[in-house]
């Protein structure tokens, strides 16, 4: 059976070793090559590009993607999308979620990996459905992590209503590299038994796994991988394109990709690294994540809160209070945004002290159930602390808020030239106004 994969130095693999800096005119030069490899998908955007672009790079993201599209005629474009929190950190209303992915499509996604930061299926939906609406393929999502309550039977429960929502594909999405290689064995057996789908496996190499449990799940009947070019890739990247195509080769798994042709891809973007020495990221391998589960991205964040409060030697026993935060929260999976929710009360539980004296908006919303339903049961005492004699949110959250895009457009009519700029007013709303202000007024 050929393995396909979807190349991911664009997106996940710049946005995990290069803090996302990379620019448009450094992706432009190699696309055309990229789209004679034979990837079943590139992916290009979504994820933390949209934000980078509009706040460090000064660029439009609409524009990225449409010169993108114009190099890429043969590979389908991938982008990742957060559910109904899109490519922010909260929830946003269905007509927001609909014009955002209306407008991804037509300005050339393909294909939208969609997930929920909870598994909460109804919070993908909506954003399932809107994709399909509107021609692009819808590629669900199951969020992996590990805790007392996670269990296969959970996750096929969910890939099941994943697969009734009519998705075309199925994600693991492994984004602390948390997967083993003989659970990742079990895991995709049973999901080829338990759905119809094409299965595609997404991890990264942070804590040293990646590579055998993508072997162990393409010998379990994976359809897909997630790989990134070397010059981005391990450590808190993908396992890497090259070492991938070249260990299936002569198999009945070989991609039939040329090795030769993407080394001279690598080539081009280790050139390219050399200009972004300030922001490269660790290529090492930390198996600590295999305990205290924090993916790189949290790590880079928690520490610059700290940095931020002159708090840096408190690091170490923020690392040791963030598990104690997620089990307190029913053992959320820790990926944007639960991640900066259970961090950022992790941080404040040590600088102040007194856990749970000062609560983030971010901790008391996911209390009141307006990210979803949690996985398990919250502390009973911090739960009453935030609810008093309230009830938390039963419904899908973003069935509570109000149409915006309307209001939003006669917000900023002044010094917009196109729908998508109102889009980036509403998903990052002083920095696009900004960047909108100086760019196009």
């Amino acid at each position: 059976m050929k393995i396909n994969l979807t190349e991911t130095i664009l997106r996940d693999g710049q946005q995990s070793l290069l803090a996302t800096r990379m620019k448009t005119e450094d992706m432009l030069p190699i696309l055309e090559k990229m789209d004679q490899i034979g990837y079943s998908s590139l992916e290009v955007w979504g994820g933390a590009t949209f934000d980078s672009c509009l706040r460090y790079l000064n660029e439009d993201p609409w524009v990225r993607l449409r010169k993108m599209k114009l190099r890429v005629k043969n590979t389908p474009l991938q982008m990742l999308l957060r559910g109904q929190n899109i490519l922010g950190y909260k929830h946003y209303p269905d007509d927001i979620l609909e014009k955002f992915i209306e407008k991804a499509i037509i300005n050339g996604i393909d294909i939208i990996r969609i997930f929920d930061a909870l598994n909460d299926v109804r919070n993908m939906s909506k954003a399932i459905e809107f994709t399909k609406k509107y021609g692009a393929q819808a590629q669900g999502s199951i969020v992996y992590t590990t805790s007392p309550i996670h269990d296969i039977k959970q996750y096929l429960k969910m890939a099941k209503s994943l697969e009734e929502l009519g998705v075309d594909s199925l994600c693991i999405k492994d984004m602390a590299g948390l997967l083993t290689p003989y659970g990742a064995y079990e895991l995709i057996t049973e999901l080829k038994e338990a759905v119809d789908l094409p299965i595609q496996l997404h991890s990264h190499n942070t804590t040293g796994l990646a590579f055998m449990t993508y072997l162990k799940g393409i010998e379990a009947g994976v359809d897909t991988v997630d790989t990134a070019i070397s010059a981005l890739s391990s450590g808190t990247s993908q396992p890497t394109t090259e070492s991938i195509v070249a260990a299936l080769e002569k198999t009945s798994y070989d991609t039939g990709l040329d090795v030769e042709k993407i080394d001279e891809l690598g080539a081009y973007f280790r050139d390219i690294t050399n200009k972004y020495s300030d922001y490269i990221g660790s290529f090492k391998v930390d198996p600590r994540v295999l305990i205290n589960q924090l993916p790189g991205g949290m790590l880079s964040n928690l520490q610059s809160q700290l940095k931020e409060q002159g708090m840096m030697d408190k690091y170490e026993q923020v690392l040791e209070e963030v598990p104690i935060v997620r089990k307190e929260m029913g053992y959320p999976p820790l990926v944007t945004p639960t991640s900066q929710i259970i961090g950022t009360q992790a941080v404040l539980n040590v600088i102040t002290g007194r856990r749970y004296n000062v609560m983030s908006k971010g901790i008391k919303d996911y209390i009141r159930g307006m990210y979803g339903s949690p996985p398990g049961e919250i502390d009973a005492e911090i739960r009453e602390k935030v609810l008093e004699t309230e009830e938390p949110i039963k419904q899908r959250p973003a069935e509570l808020l109000k149409p915006q895009f309307e209001a939003n457009l006669e917000e900023i009519k002044e010094f917009i030239t196109k729908e998508e700029d109102v889009l980036s007013y509403i998903l990052f709303p002083g920095v696009a106004e900004s960047f909108l202000k100086e760019n196009y007024k």
